[in-house]
């Protein structure tokens, strides 16, 4: 599956400036493509003089408050509603990832607008544009902008350009187009400052994020005859270093990164009496489908990176992930 959509960039926009209000939001636990995705939307459509909430059920991770309009974000709270006539959900494969809370307040909107580009995408939604060869979600939305000749402002060009380059690996992946280089030049030529949001983005962590690399350098496994390379982190350890939530991105990179492994895998324990196991795999080749390992589990995402939410305990989630990465291999 490449392209689905039923409905057209012309309707959208359309949709856009026909619309009373408007809120946008992604997934919880939110990262650069699904905060950078929001925001750009929203304000484009602020600037079509909309009322736009902008919502998130996390609220905005610490690591993308230097993107422009951060202080946007909303948290909905509990029993809260919100008038909004039209929802947009960007970067997220289905509904129920959008959070309790936030789907609750936005329980009296007319219209639901889907844009994402996970291949398990599951159509939700009353309008859809679900493009799973583009390699971030907002790289549709600035195709979008473009066909609905909305101005590109240098504030929604350093959300797009945070959005695209943190969902393509720093324009590492093999999902990486041509497309998307040539986006990434109209970004610098709307005005963006590039060495400032590179730094911000990748060069600008935490000492908590050093402590949990040091973490997986010293507790990572090698199985799977040297093609499986995985981390756990448990509750107490992430306790020990008060985490918080988005300090962990991007870290099965460094795994991922040993030559010889063709799949990385990590486990993490979240918060709550229940202990569910937060499970991410990456996979270098195509061969590897990870988002079919991870459909196993409940969750989905690319062929290339996936995640599922697992009951516990730890030991016997990475159990069952790691069968099933054995079953993949064989």
């Amino acid at each position: 599956m490449s392209l689905r959509t039923n409905t057209s960039f012309s309707d959208l926009a359309a949709l856009f400036h026909g619309g009373a209000s408007f809120a946008v939001l992604a997934h919880y636990r939110p990262d650069g493509d699904a905060i950078g995705s929001t925001l750009a939307l929203g304000l484009a459509l602020q600037n079509l003089g909309k009322p736009v909430r902008f919502l998130n059920e996390d609220g905005l991770p610490a690591n993308l408050a230097f993107l422009p309009g951060s202080h946007l974000i909303e948290k909905p709270a509990p029993g809260q509603l919100i008038d909004a006539e039209i929802v947009i959900a960007v970067d997220c494969a289905n509904r129920e990832r959008l959070g309790p809370t936030a789907l609750a307040a936005l329980a009296n909107a007319k219209t639901w607008v889907n844009l994402d580009h996970h291949y398990s995408n599951e159509g939700y939604g009353d309008i859809h544009f679900i493009n799973s060869a583009a390699p971030a979600t907002g790289e549709i939305i600035y195709d979008l902008l473009a066909a609905a000749q909305l101005p590109l402002t240098p504030e929604i060009a350093s959300n797009l350009y945070v959005a695209i380059s943190t969902d393509t690996g720093s324009f590492q992946y093999q999902s990486t187009t041509a497309h998307t280089y040539e986006i990434a030049a109209a970004l610098i030529r709307a005005g963006i400052d590039l060495a400032k949001l590179c730094q911000e983005t990748y060069e600008s962590y935490p000492l908590r994020r050093v402590e949990l690399l040091r973490h997986l350098l010293n507790t990572m496994q090698i199985t799977h005859d040297g093609r499986v390379a995985s981390w756990a982190l448990t509750r107490d350890f992430a306790d020990s270093i008060a985490m918080q939530p988005d300090d962990s991105e991007g870290l099965i990179d460094h795994l991922r990164s040993i030559q010889g492994v063709l799949v990385a895998a990590s486990f993490e324990e979240l918060p709550g009496p229940d202990r569910k196991i937060r499970l991410s795999l990456r996979s270098k080749s195509p061969a590897f489908d990870v988002g079919a390992v991870c459909a196993q589990f409940g969750g989905g995402g690319h062929r290339l990176a996936a995640g599922a939410r697992l009951t516990g305990p730890l030991s016997d989630a990475q159990s069952r992930v790691f069968q099933a990465l054995h079953e993949t291999f064989s």
